[in-house]
């Protein structure tokens, strides 16, 4: 077996290094979510860590590493004999595609088959209690696989129910995640459970890189020698995790420090008790890494730029992590309200709560700040300030797909919910349904024994059903009729939304816009959905409105994102007034050419969803006959709200 990178070996990276450490010394802190570009050596340090851990003391042959000075009275192989064995650390790695089955446990296939019991197989969130517990692109994990290892973490219990089988055991772990933000961010519920986050980059200097490539050689050419030239400094590491767990009880968090940490929280307005409880477990695993005997400003200070930069993330294209300065500064407010008893005083110096607020990253200036726009339709106009933004209705394609694990649209999947069972198609045996067809023709067949006697014509497969996410590509209308102040806010804040479910459900997402005589590609399709809200925002309105044009760049694309990802189903969003004023032909009818152009999307098979952006007295109608054209769905700007329309709006052809 090849040895380990050894963790003392891994060249730079402070933070990730204290991070895991401070973990080891304290898994109540909750794990480590570690961000970065590829090749950073996130795996390799995360792995080398499990060398680091004490071995653990178990009941002999109890498949759930229980403590014998503690046993789960639960726990499925009890009552336990009071043999104690010692044996290393465990390190399991969840993997992208693994299964329910695989994660939970599911029914002993062998045991069923063979002695015709019901038994339990452990998975791997009973291989991880009391050790670490390993994701690699924990962002790309699927949606249901997220749930369990929520219930998991946050109970520190697994409940199974599956297959006949109701067992519950206990499963602790540290939960350590890697991800690169290029592939997608991370579902919110799954990032606030992560401890602390650790950003990782590449070095940029000469002779750090330099020193990570001699080691890396070294490594390759020989890894039992060049492993046996850190065993030392791994000891030390080792001895040095020991003896801070036995100092972790007698550490102080004095009231001063405490309220330091409340008001360092308060101040970046965190969601939830959590942050607080995080930084005050941090910092007391610090003090004890660190030798003292209680927690002081500094202890407070390395667990707040640990725990808090995913936390103060208020809204999906939020920047992550924390200004320096403004942490300085909350540092500095936190000092000042922790020595003093009394609480701050909130209003500003004339008692008016200090001055008008200043606006929002992204935001525009306030109305009397705004630039002024160049006169009607056919000039440019400055881009407008999204509307506030809601929670939209689901858009979906409709059948069922097999694209990408996500959230949005239904999806025939190798490792999602198991449906039913069926004897032609599916993913792996159903084993109950297989039992269960067996069962009646045993005495038929002559049985002898425990075991079952199967035939062919037994076997049953699970047919399992998950949720994909699509290519959302947005095309909006940024003409001249679309350049009323009060429109375009609204029209840019129901896309932001629609962007931010994007977010959510795991989908890729796209920008076409279009006016003056051309449309343009704002944003290729990428995962990176926040670039796209950079885009929108930027986005200048006003000149003609080349409707047939802004379709024809959308079938393109499309046909290109066809052929690079075959599986991933698309949904065009349309937003739109309905008007076209240049045509896509020499000579031709600007509304008929985007009639034609419409048909052509619809023949091609893409979902479209068409939101009207048409209003006053007059209504033409025109988006209902482009949504009619493009064999899809017309919404009005209001009936995308969640809170407004009750339902699903499904697209209406089916892909």
């Amino acid at each position: 077996m090849t040895a380990r990178y050894p963790f003392s070996a891994v060249v730079g990276h402070e933070d990730l290094r204290l991070g895991l450490l401070l973990n080891a010394v304290h898994p109540g802190i909750g794990g480590v979510l570690v961000r970065g570009e590829k090749g950073t050596a996130k795996s390799t340090i995360v792995r080398g860590l499990a060398a680091l851990l004490p071995a653990l003391e178990t009941v002999r042959d109890c498949r759930f590493a229980c403590d014998p000075h503690r046993p789960d009275p639960g726990c499925p192989d009890g009552p336990h004999a009071s043999d104690v064995v010692t044996k290393p650390s465990s390190l399991v790695e969840l993997p992208v595609g693994a299964t329910e089955d695989r994660l939970v446990g599911s029914l002993d296939l062998e045991r069923a088959l063979t002695e015709g019991v019901r038994a339990y197989q452990p998975g791997l969130l009973a291989a991880a209690h009391r050790g670490v517990l390993y994701v690699d692109e924990v962002n790309l994990l699927h949606d249901h696989l997220v749930d369990l290892l929520l219930d998991a973490a946050a109970m520190g219990r697994a409940h199974v129910e599956r297959d006949g089988v109701s067992v519950s055991h206990a499963s602790s772990f540290l939960l350590v995640g890697t991800m690169n933000p290029e592939e997608g961010e991370l579902r919110p519920q799954l990032l606030d459970r992560f401890g602390l986050t650790v950003q990782v980059n590449a070095s940029r200097d000469v002779e750090t890189r330099t020193e990570v490539v001699r080691r890396r050689l070294a490594y390759e050419a020989d890894p039992a020698g060049f492993a046996q030239q850190w065993e030392k400094a791994d000891a030390e590491l080792a001895e040095r995790i020991v003896a801070a767990r036995l100092a972790l009880p007698g550490i102080a968090l004095p009231d001063t420090e405490l309220r330091r940490i409340a008001a360092v929280c308060a101040a970046f307005e965190v969601d939830g008790m959590r942050a607080d409880l995080v930084v005050a477990r941090a910092a007391i695993a610090h003090a004890a890494w660190s030798g003292g005997d209680a927690v002081t400003s500094a202890d407070v200070e390395v667990a707040v730029r640990l725990a808090l930069p995913h936390r103060r993330r208020r809204d999906p294209f939020d920047e992550p992590g924390l200004d320096s300065e403004q942490l300085e500064q909350a540092l500095r407010d936190a000092a000042e309200q922790a020595d003093s008893p009394e609480p701050p005083d909130d209003d500003g110096p004339d008692g008016d709560g200090g001055g008008a607020p200043s606006p929002e990253p992204g935001e525009a200036p306030s109305s009397q700040e705004q630039p002024s726009g160049g006169g009607g339709g056919g000039g440019e106009q400055p881009p407008a300030k999204p509307a506030q933004q809601f929670r939209p209705r689901l858009l979906q394609v409709p059948g069922l797909g097999e694209g990408a694990p996500g959230r949005r649209s239904r999806s025939s999947s190798s490792s999602g919910r198991v449906v039913r069972s069926s004897t032609v198609d599916g993913h792996g045996v159903h084993l109950t349904a297989t039992v269960q067809a067996a069962a009646p023709h045993q005495h038929a067949r002559g049985r002898s024994g425990s075991g079952l006697e199967l035939r062919a014509g037994d076997l049953r497969r699970a047919v399992r059903e998950g949720r994909e996410g699509n290519l959302v590509l947005f095309a909006v209308d940024a003409s001249g009729s679309m350049a009323a102040r009060s429109r375009m806010s609204a029209v840019t804040g129901a896309v932001l939304s629609l962007l931010r479910d994007a977010y959510q459900r795991r989908d890729k997402v796209g920008l076409i816009t279009f006016r003056g005589r051309d449309a343009e590609v704002a944003l290729p399709p990428t995962s990176s959905v926040d670039a796209a809200a950079v885009r929108l925002r930027r986005l200048r309105t006003g000149g003609r409105t080349p409707l047939a044009h802004g379709l024809l760049a959308a079938r393109k694309l499309l046909a290109a994102e066809r052929l690079r990802d075959p599986r991933r189903r698309p949904l065009l969003v349309l937003v739109t007034d309905g008007r076209a004023t240049v045509s896509a032909s020499q000579g031709g009818d600007a509304l008929h050419d985007a009639m034609r152009a419409a048909a052509l999307l619809e023949a091609d098979g893409v979902a479209s969803v068409v939101v009207d952006c048409e209003n006053g007295v007059v209504r033409l109608g025109l988006p209902d006959r482009l949504a009619l054209a493009l064999g899809g769905t017309c919404l009005q700007l209001a009936e995308l709200s969640a809170e407004q329309v009750a339902g699903v709006v499904r697209a209406a052809r089916a892909a």
